[in-house]
Parts: structure tokens; C-alpha cells; sequence
């Protein structure tokens, strides 16, 4: 996957096999049941030209990587445990980012039922507290109280585990 996503297009079989075989020598069939597997488990897509398969992720490095720390969660009886001591973990830039990401979350909630924003963007929040979640839409703030048997639990895409 490394390898895909550090592309920018589909790859061949051959063209990962190139770029693998700069740091150890691996065989064409080897490489290439490594991605058949990947498109059999839904990770890449591929497409056909010729007799040559073209391979391309999924998802990014990014939502993939969330998609796991989802699956984490999810086996957890109590969310709020493993997700505090991995917030305990973070450095300080990246609980500002954290922050700030939290922050413009918030305002994205303040939408209308509509889907139509109430005039606020990102980053210019005004002082007031967010508008609860409307009817039938999950909140992706964390609740307010810190017991776990209060707190709603939420589905996540992907494969249980």
C-alpha cells in the first residue's frame, strides 16, 4: 500500500515491482498476489489495458489510517479509555492541530437541517455554544459527559473486527 500511495496514478504489477526492487528482489508473481489480495479485501481498485492490471487505492494514507484507529475504538467496551490515552500521547502540535480541527468540526455542525450553513466558516467561530445535532444526525463532537455508559456509540464504515 506504501507503494500505491505514493503514487499519484494507477501503477502496473511491473511498475511497483521496479520500485520494490530498489530496496530487495521480489518475484513478479509475488507482487503481484500481493495485490490481487488487496483488491479481493476491497483496499485498491484495479482496472485492465491490455494484459496488464493498473492498481489504485481505495481510500488515502490518511482515511485508512483513521479507518483503523475507528476499528480500535470500536472493539473497546469503554471508547473514551483508549481515546484519552492516545490524546495523552499527542505533542503539543499536534493537539493544536487537534484543536483546530475539533473547533472547525463544530462549526461544520452548526448547519441546518437543509444542509445550508448558518453563515459561519471555519475558524471564525463567534463565542456562542454549537447548536445540538439535529434529529437523525450523529454529532461528531464527543459527548459532554466523561461516562462512557452515557455516551452515545456510533458505527463505523469498514469491516468489524
Amino acid at each position: 500500500m506504501d507503494r500505491l500511495w505514493g503514487q499519484d496514478r494507477a501503477v502496473s504489477v511491473r511498475e511497483v515491482l521496479e520500485d520494490l526492487n530498489k530496496d530487495r528482489a521480489l518475484a513478479y508473481t509475488t507482487v503481484m498476489t500481493v495485490l490481487d489480495n488487496l483488491h479481493r479485501k476491497g483496499l485498491v481498485t484495479r482496472t485492465q489495458s491490455g494484459r496488464a492490471y493498473f492498481y489504485l487505492p481505495v481510500k488515502s494514507r490518511a482515511e485508512h489510517a483513521a479507518d483503523l484507529i475507528a476499528g480500535v475504538l470500536e472493539q473497546a467496551a469503554d471508547r473514551t479509555v483508549p481515546l484519552l490515552h492516545f490524546v495523552q500521547s499527542l505533542t503539543p502540535q499536534e493537539m493544536h492541530r487537534l484543536r483546530t480541527a475539533l473547533d472547525a468540526s463544530r462549526v461544520a455542525d452548526r448547519q441546518m437541517p437543509d444542509g445550508v450553513g448558518i453563515g459561519t466558516e471555519a475558524g471564525t467561530e463567534t463565542g456562542t455554544e454549537a447548536a445540538p445535532p439535529q434529529a437523525g444526525r450523529r454529532s461528531r463532537r464527543p459527548a459532554a459527559s466523561t461516562d462512557a455508559a452515557s455516551a452515545p456509540r456510533t458505527r463505523t464504515r469498514g469491516r468489524g473486527r
